[in-house]
């Protein structure tokens, strides 16, 4: 047992006054700074919730654990004093909005702590009860880790860490209600100012008080006897004579503070319940949005599968028309080649799911025809027929933009005196209906020089780049002049490394062109020129 528990076992087994005495000196700076931060800075009043503590504590003494530590009860009831004390929830909110007002607590001033202090003591009490002891014996008794860690049966180390651990607990409970402060700065700040000395002569009082008290309890007059703290000196010296006629009066107080008190207790329960609610709703709303997520994902596939079965009715519908219109003809070849389509366009679907980075934002404006159009005399099997596929998807989905964008230009060129945009966005009047900003912003306007290999205009309309596939991608140019060309994207690099290849080929047969790319392969003599080769010859898959 520590020294106070000592104390405390003494005095309730023996009433000694010295023991309650020596209690009070130890505790009354806590009890004292913590009603002083709950209760605004109002040290009178301060003072009476301090005394009010001590007469409860004198009352307690013989109820409590032979374990209890004694700086948490004190500190716990001195807020629950204080809390009764400033009349529930009208101040508690004031007190919250000052804090939250703070945006943060930059030093351990005694200003900017006074603000914090009452967040700071609810918070506190929201700890475990291994950290809050660990906070209470090092700032509010102001102990070395050392005594701490004998407090709670463990090393000095180890104490250490369970305060440092529950100053980060705090300031994660601080910052939830709007307090910005590290450990660090919470650490300086208790140290400076979580304990203020009590004015002289408070302890004093309240020994006297609550030794009166404790005799009044066990004459069934306690409440009676904690109502003197409040007196003067005067009418504290009247109570030894009207003692007497207060023991029925006792009788009746005592019974109302005990339910008084039951009815705390269930209210805290209550709310307890409440939050323990909340929490679970808090859950629940979480995987309802999860749930609901899962929801909407199945609810694209199953209207991509309604869609491709709709599509393969169409297709087999048609089939079954041409079969009709000409006698003879077996209808299943046709509606074979139908499904076989339909069976390409799912691949594809699925396939792009698969890599999405190979789609654009203009791909959506692509219908299904679109889709049967790039699959068509594409078998989709080698990796490289479904790089030529997708590419033939962006390409349609940008030819289709590029339209739009030309007729956009023609209305904007009519509107502003013949004048090219100097920003896509000043296009969107003009189109039949908006387009998406992702999809203008892959487009830039830029000089006529940036695609030389395409004199459409001064000034031109044309994709950022890089394509996504330098390959097979085309770059679309839309000009100032009305003009629209096209051309692929190899860069300047390809094409610069292929020269000196083109050039010997014509000087070994004559200053003839190749007719197949295959036969400039023997004068591709370094890596570049070997690489930009194999890139022209996957473009041009027929001169293989």
């Amino acid at each position: 047992m520590t020294d106070s528990q000592t104390l405390l076992a003494d005095y309730a087994r023996t009433g000694s006054d010295a023991a309650f005495r020596e209690l009070v000196g130890r505790y009354v700076d806590l009890v004292y700074s913590t009603a002083l931060r709950l209760v605004e800075g109002d040290r009178h009043r301060a003072e009476d919730v301090a005394q009010i503590v001590f007469v409860d504590l004198a009352r307690a003494a013989r109820t409590l654990s032979h374990e209890v530590k004694l700086g948490g009860w004190l500190h716990r009831h001195t807020c629950f004093v204080a809390a009764k004390t400033m009349r529930g929830e009208r101040r508690r909110q004031s007190r919250e909005r000052q804090t939250v007002e703070m945006n943060a607590l930059q030093d351990n001033s005694g200003g900017n702590f006074a603000l914090m202090a009452p967040i700071l003591d609810e918070a506190i009490n929201e700890l475990g009860e291994a950290d809050r002891t660990a906070i209470l014996l090092r700032f509010y008794e102001q102990r070395e880790f050392r005594s701490v860690g004998a407090a709670i049966g463990t090393t000095e180390d180890a104490a250490r860490m369970r305060v440092t651990r529950a100053l980060e607990k705090l300031q994660d409970l601080l910052l939830r209600r709007g307090v910005k402060a590290s450990a660090a700065t919470l650490s300086i700040a208790l140290s400076a100012h979580a304990v203020q000395a009590a004015p002289v002569g408070l302890a004093v009082t309240i020994s006297t008080a609550s030794a009166l008290a404790a005799t009044a309890a066990q004459t069934s007059t306690a409440i009676a006897a904690a109502k003197t703290i409040a007196m003067t000196t005067l009418q504290k010296s009247l109570i030894a004579a009207t003692l007497t006629l207060a023991v029925g009066t006792g009788l009746y107080e005592a019974r109302q503070a005990s339910v008084l008190q039951t009815q705390v207790q269930t209210l805290q329960q209550q709310a307890d319940q409440i939050q323990q609610a909340q929490r679970e709703r808090d859950d629940a709303i979480s995987a309802l949005t999860a749930a609901q997520v899962q929801i909407g994902q199945l609810g694209q596939e199953v209207g991509e599968n309604l869609r491709l079965r709709a599509e393969v009715a169409r297709l087999r519908s048609e089939a079954q028309a041409v079969t009709r219109s000409q006698p003879g003809n077996a209808s299943s070849p046709t509606e074979s080649t139908a499904m076989t389509w339909a069976n390409r366009v799912a691949r594809l679907k699925q396939h792009l799911e698969q890599v999405p980075q190979a789609r654009i934002p203009e791909m959506q404006l692509l219908d299904e025809e679109d889709w049967l159009a790039v699959v068509k005399g594409r078998p989709l099997d080698t990796d490289i027929e479904y790089r030529r596929a997708l590419s033939a998807l962006r390409i349609a989905g940008e030819g289709k933009l590029a339209s739009l964008m030309q007729k956009a230009l023609r209305g904007f060129g009519r509107s502003n005196n013949g004048q090219f945009p100097t920003d896509l966005a000043q296009l969107q009047p003009y189109f039949d209906s908006p387009v998406d900003a992702a999809i203008l912003d892959r487009w830039q306007i830029a000089p006529g020089d940036t695609v030389p290999s395409v004199g459409v205009g001064d000034i031109i309309v044309t994709q950022k780049g890089p394509p996504i596939d330098e390959v097979f991608d085309a770059r679309l140019v839309l000009g100032s002049g009305g003009g629209q060309g096209s051309t692929d994207f190899l860069l300047p690099e390809t094409r610069e490394a292929m020269e000196p290849v083109f050039q010997a080929y014509r000087a070994a047969h004559n200053g003839q062109w190749q007719t197949d790319l295959s036969e400039l392969q023997p004068y591709a003599t370094t890596p570049e020129q070997q690489a930009a080769l194999q890139k022209m010859i996957l473009r041009n898959p027929a001169s293989k």
